[in-house]
Order: structure tokens, then sequence, then C-alpha cells
């Protein structure tokens, strides 16, 4: 069933890919300062994903739409990267937000619907 799943991502994968740089949603404008706020809340964030899931498409989409610069770390094909996420997040599933606090303290947040509310929360504009 695994192989299937990669098989069918491999195939599928380069259309996924193409659909989402055609579809990439314009980025909210905000002056200048805001955004340089922004920027550096976002060095506190890293995005564990992988390039042909939908659902972290669906997280990327909502990234770029909120004009957020965070990091993204490949758990896919990083060994390394996967390694951190199971070690430190609990399970390999993506997308998962890491979210460092001042303390230096990580928090995981797994699931799209979670990251995308938690990002419009704390990133609206006007906020």
């Amino acid at each position: 069933m695994k192989t299937f799943f990669r098989l069918l991502r491999l195939i599928l994968g380069p259309f996924m890919l193409l659909k989402e740089r055609l579809t990439r949603p314009q980025g909210v404008l905000r002056p200048a300062a805001e955004q340089a706020g922004v920027d550096a809340a976002c060095k506190q964030l890293a995005l564990y994903q992988f390039s042909t899931c939908p659902f972290c498409i669906k997280v990327r989409q909502e990234m770029r739409r909120l004009s957020l610069n965070v990091e993204l770390r490949d758990a896919q094909n990083s060994a390394k990267n996967s390694q951190m996420l199971l070690a430190q997040g609990g399970s390999r599933k993506v997308p998962c937000l890491k979210i460092v606090n001042e303390h230096g303290n990580a928090q995981w947040l797994y699931e799209s619907s979670a990251i995308i509310g938690y990002l419009r929360q704390r990133f609206a504009v006007g906020k």
C-alpha cells in the first residue's frame, strides 16, 4: 500500500507542483516596518513538509497569501529533518509547524487546518 501511494505521488507530483505554481496567491501588502516585524516573528517558525503533499501545498499557499517567510524543511528527502520531526515532534506526519517561543521551547503543531488557523490568528493583516 505504501508503495502504491509513493508511485501515485511520483506520477502526480509534477502536476501538483505545476498547479501550485500556477495558482500562487497574491500576498498581502504590509507597511515595511510591519512586514519586518512579521519576518522577525517568522524566524521562530519552521514548516516540516513534503513538496507534493496536498496538505503541505495548502499550508504553503496560505503562507504566501499572508506574506510569511517561514523556513521550509523537507522531511521527505532529508534524513536529518525526518529524524528531527520524529524525535522532537513525536511523529513523521506532515505538515508540521515547529514554533519556538521566546524561552527557546518548541511546540509542534500538526494538521494543515490547525496550522492555517494558527497562522491566520497570529499574522492577520491589521493586527
